[in-house]
Order: C-alpha cells, then sequence, then structure tokens
C-alpha cells in the first residue's frame, strides 16, 4: 500500500488551496491537518522539519507581523526554542507542508508537492 500524503494548512491560505486543486486534479488522495485548530506536538513538527531537511528558522515565515514583533531575526535561538514559538504562534509557521512516508516538503511553490508524487 502506497503512503498517502498528508497535507498540515491552514483553512484560509491560498497557496494551501492551489495545493489542494494540485492533488484533486492528480486524482491524488490525501488527509488534511488543519494545524491551527489541531495543533502540532513538539515531536510532530520536529519531525517534520528534519523530514524536509531545513532547519526551524527557515521555516518561519519572515513577513509576518508577529516575526518582527518578537524580534526573532535579531535574536539568537536554539532550535527547540523556535519549535516552541511555532507551535504557539501557529503564523508564525510556512505552509502548507505536505507529508507522504519518510519524505515532505514545504509546498511553497505549490508545485513542489509533486516531489512527492
Amino acid at each position: 500500500m502506497k503512503d498517502k500524503i498528508t497535507l498540515y494548512e491552514k483553512s484560509t491560505c491560498t497557496k494551501c488551496r492551489q495545493t489542494e486543486k494540485i492533488l484533486r486534479e492528480k486524482g491524488v488522495s490525501f488527509e488534511q491537518v488543519y494545524y491551527h485548530e489541531t495543533p502540532l506536538s513538539k515531536e510532530k513538527l520536529a519531525q517534520l522539519i528534519d523530514k524536509m531537511g531545513i532547519s526551524p528558522r527557515e521555516l518561519l515565515r519572515t513577513g509576518e507581523e508577529l516575526y518582527k514583533e518578537l524580534g526573532i531575526k535579531d535574536k539568537e535561538f536554539a532550535d527547540d526554542e523556535l519549535i516552541a514559538l511555532m507551535r504557539e504562534h501557529p503564523d508564525l509557521m510556512q505552509r502548507p507542508i505536505a507529508e507522504k512516508g519518510e519524505k515532505a516538503v514545504l509546498a511553497r511553490p505549490p508545485e513542489k508537492i509533486l516531489e512527492l508524487l
């Protein structure tokens, strides 16, 4: 049995809807997890970051007002501190994240989802 794709997203996110559209057009079934409503555990978020092969800092939305308010750019944070900040403030996290088996991608642009197909 092939691994199913899980899409971690925000319901109001345009990039998330575009990614969903690509999957539907390809006839790919997927599970949706709205991480604003069902927060990711610290372990799950760390696992996704590892599967994407990026650092927690690379997952941050640097254009968010909260990113500026918290002074994240100018401060040193350990990886676990950044993960804690993203859990506390989910808007700091880039989206959507797609996971399939042992691989995950940040679907920005949405066409990056094709790497999992």
